[in-house]
């Protein structure tokens, strides 16, 4: 199979092309396993972190991508809830033990066996993968392969910060970053809380722009001070100063969810700044977000399903992958970006 490859860890500032297009092995579908044909993959900012090495790949060489969608073309011994031709979907999540206590009552992403798409087991930057039956997710017919890929994890991971949040009807919420994932749960957030009004923080003019196309209430810079104070607000940047502007937004109480797998360093010193008193007294919380549920995936995909959700969304052939991470890390983001394999 044709596969985009990543062979080592290395620094994106530096390395402009940190895949390489490889032939690989057809892989073969073990017990309870299908084998997929891949249509689309879509692009996260996770990758960048395995590239760059802060949540490095379990071994190399790896394929990277775990907003993976395609259609089962192989059956292994004992499957029984898939079968050949159905379009499926899978996440961040491609595994986990099934009977720790966390798996047990449902919080498979915080299993000490979790297992993640493209940086555990190869993922979607290749025509084809396999997976356990029970983790690929039936994709609805409303969507198109193209905008059902980016559902899979910014939409997904998005619905478990806003379920985080606590949000209640009426309540304001602030999105702090507006890439992929922010733009999803705004259009969450007009669907199941019609009455609360979302205030946006971002640096680039044009991701506040969206932000109020798509019905922000106000939209701002990372370090603007909102008209009101917030019941909630959720973080999906990769850094560490909007933590610390996002906390003195905050109403007493309210609660800071960060949806990120992990944050670069550059600005770590930023998080000096933190002022008790102003930042963190009065009650108020700060929430992370571990990967995503079975639950979180099949909830969100039957919810997008039902408003629609359509994700705004740029593709790239699998042979660009390259440009488009590099596009990502450098914050030349409109939604999201989907790798298409023919």
């Amino acid at each position: 199979m044709k596969a985009m490859v990543l062979n080592r860890i290395t620094d994106l500032k530096e390395n402009k092309t940190p895949l390489q297009l490889m032939e690989l092995p057809d892989p073969e579908p073990s017990d309870h396993e299908v084998l997929l044909k891949i249509s689309t993959c879509g692009v996260c900012h996770t990758e960048l972190d395995e590239i760059e090495g802060r949540t490095p790949p379990a071994y190399f060489p790896m394929v990277l991508g775990h907003q993976v969608v395609g259609k089962v073309v192989q059956l292994g011994p004992g499957v029984t809830q898939l079968k050949v031709g159905d379009r499926v979907g899978i996440p961040w999540i491609y595994s986990s033990c099934g009977h720790c206590e966390f798996c047990q009552r449902g919080e498979e992403n915080l299993c000490p066996e979790f297992k993640a798409t493209g940086r555990d087991v190869f993922g979607g930057y290749a025509e084809l993968m396999v997976v356990r039956e029970n983790f690929a997710h039936p994709i609805p017919e409303v969507f198109s392969d193209e905008e059902a890929a980016p559902l899979l994890c910014a939409g997904a991971i998005g619905y478990r910060s806003l379920r985080l949040t606590n949000l209640e009807n009426g309540q304001r919420l602030g999105l702090t970053g507006f890439g992929a994932s922010g733009h999803l749960v705004l259009k969450m957030v007009r669907h199941n809380y019609p009455d609360s009004e979302v205030y946006v923080f971002a640096r680039s003019k044009s991701e506040q722009k969206f932000a109020v196309e798509l019905g922000a209430v106000w939209a701002g810079d990372t370090e603007d001070e909102a008209p009101k104070k917030l019941h909630a607000i959720i973080d999906t940047t990769p850094v560490w100063k909007p933590i610390v502007e996002a906390l003195k937004n905050l109403l007493p109480g309210g609660r800071l969810v960060i949806n990120a797998i992990r944050k670069e360093d550059y600005d770590k010193d930023y998080l000096l700044k933190l002022d008790y008193p102003e930042h963190l007294w009065m009650e108020k919380e700060i929430k992370s977000v571990a990967n995503v549920a079975l639950r979180d995936v099949r909830e969100f995909l039957q919810l997008a399903a039902e408003i629609p959700i359509k994700p705004e969304y740029q593709t790239y052939p699998l042979e660009e992958a390259n440009k488009a991470l590099i596009e990502l890390k450098e914050r030349k983001i409109r939604g999201a970006k989907v790798l298409t394999i023919k």
